[in-house]
Formats: structure tokens, sequence, C-alpha cells
């Protein structure tokens, strides 16, 4: 009689562990929950286009309507010359782009310096940094726009971008990367190999760091492009407005607001967020996978 052969360990795993490491493909029902939710996602957009393209009366009246009509052209060319949206969305591409590349290049240094170089007080240092994160940005407006006053900035672009610079989240953000992503091991070869801190930072802290930067800058992007408090007090909507501010006196009339007109502007200032996402999502995406990723 002939024995059967011994199992292999891999056949005594249970059936769950020898299916981890390997692709699953979706089922039918998680495509259909995945295409209820993008479906939900996607019904403001959808519902913010077809407010653009109706006349103010039309959108207040019940019921509201749910199918495009035919002002969008009309009214996007009037909310387009009626505040100068233009220069708007000019200067708010310079202040997002500004912000989000001096904020994810100092929080990339000094996440780099958190994680990685000892010297004394970090850890209280750290900590100080953190905290500000719990300081409500109202309390910093009045001696903060004296300073910008006393400076003679006001209505500047420089009010708005110099006071966003560098971010405390972003610090934190980066240096809880790096402690995990960046062994300390491979800095103390660059250095043993001769290379000084700029050199070690940009050839080996950058590129380790690459995909929680590029994650940085998409949300610190996101957010300088729809901040609205503070260039709202800087800026004067008949002046160097950015788009937010610009907005707002959007659709005002003599005794109303066309809230189709405001909605129009809304579209406006959303459509260069969702193209740079078209564009960079996947890359970003792709960036975080490959940062995931460990041997």
């Amino acid at each position: 009689m002939t024995t059967a052969p011994a199992p292999t360990p891999a056949a005594r795993r249970p059936r769950w562990r020898q299916r981890a490491g390997h692709q699953h493909r979706a089922g039918p029902l998680t495509r259909l929950l995945l295409g209820l939710a993008a479906l939900v996602s996607l019904f403001p957009l959808y519902w913010n286009v077809v407010a653009a393209s109706h006349s103010g009366e039309r959108v207040v009246t019940a019921p509201v309507p749910l199918l495009p009509g035919r002002r969008l052209f009309d009214n996007l060319a009037f909310a387009w010359n009626q505040v100068d949206l233009g220069r708007a969305l000019v200067n708010t591409t310079v202040v997002a782009g500004l912000v989000a590349l001096s904020t994810v290049l100092f929080s990339t240094l000094a996440g780099f310096a958190f994680a990685r170089l000892p010297f004394r007080g970090r850890g209280a240092l750290l900590s100080l940094v953190v905290a500000t994160m719990a300081i409500p940005p109202q309390l910093s407006v009045i001696p903060l726009y004296r300073l910008v006053t006393d400076l003679g900035w006001v209505d500047q672009l420089q009010s708005v971008v110099l006071p966003s610079l560098v971010a405390a989240f972003g610090v934190f953000f980066m240096r809880q990367y790096l402690v995990e992503a960046l062994p300390a091991e491979l800095v103390e070869a660059a250095r043993m190999d001769g290379a000084h801190s700029l050199r070690v930072v940009w050839h080996v802290v950058f590129p380790v760091a690459r995909p929680a930067m590029a994650v940085l800058g998409m949300l610190v992007f996101v957010q300088a492009w729809n901040d609205f408090f503070w260039p709202f007090i800087a800026l004067t909507p008949d002046g160097n407005p950015t788009l937010q501010v610009a907005l707002a006196g959007l659709g005002a009339g003599n005794h109303s607001v066309d809230q189709a007109i405001v909605l129009t502007g809304a579209l406006i200032s959303t459509l260069p967020l969702l193209l740079v996402f078209a564009v960079l999502g996947r890359h970003i995406v792709g960036g975080i996978t490959a940062g995931a990723v460990k041997n």
C-alpha cells in the first residue's frame, strides 16, 4: 500500500491564510455598493451644474430642477465678468501653489530634523509645535492684521502667502511618516560616505518622503484654494482678491442674491481642483501605494 504524501507547510495553513497576498476581485455586490457610493458623492457636483444652467428664480422654486437647463453659458459669462473671476483665479493659483510648495518643503525639512536629527530639547519642541494646532486661528487675526497694516501689505498677495508658509500639521505629518519610512541606518550610511546634510536631504530624505510630500501638497493646495477667512480680511473684493473673496460679492442685486449665479461661481472655483486631481490623482495614489509597500 502506498501512503499519501505528507501535507506541505503551505497546505497545513488555514485557507484564509493561503489566500493572503493574493489579489482579490470585487464581486457584483461590491461593485454595486461602490457604484452607489460614487453616485451619492457625485450628485452635489451634478446638481451644481444643473443649478448653474437655470435662472435664479427657477433654482429656488419647488420642486427643484434635476435636469440641466439652457442658461449655463450665459450664467458663466455673467459670473466671469461681474467680479473679474479671471484675475481672482490667477491670484488663487499663485497663492495656493506657493503655500503648497513652501509648506511641503519646510515641513519635510522640519519633519526630518524631528525624526532623525538628535538635538537637545527635540521632544519638548515637537510637543510645542503640536500644541499650536489647538490654538484657534481667530486668536491671531488682530495681531496679524496689525502687522500686515504696518508693513503696507493690505490687499497684496504676500499678506496671504507669508503667514501660511509652514503649518504645524505638515511638520507633524512628515515627522510621523519619516520615523517609519526612513531608517536611521540609511542616514548614517550616507554620512559615512561623506555626504553633508544638504546632500542627505536631497538624495535620501526627499526620495523616501516623496509619497507623503505628494499627499501633503494636495491637502495644503486644496485648503489654500478654499481658504476664505483670512483672505477676506487681508484682501478686498474690488482690489486684488482670491477666488473665494471674489465669490463673496457674486450674484448680489438690489434686493436679493441670484443663487444661480452664486452656484455658477462655485462651479468655476471647483473645476480647476477637479482638473488637478484628474491629472495628478493617479500619481498621488500610486505614490501612496509605493510608500506603503515594505520589503
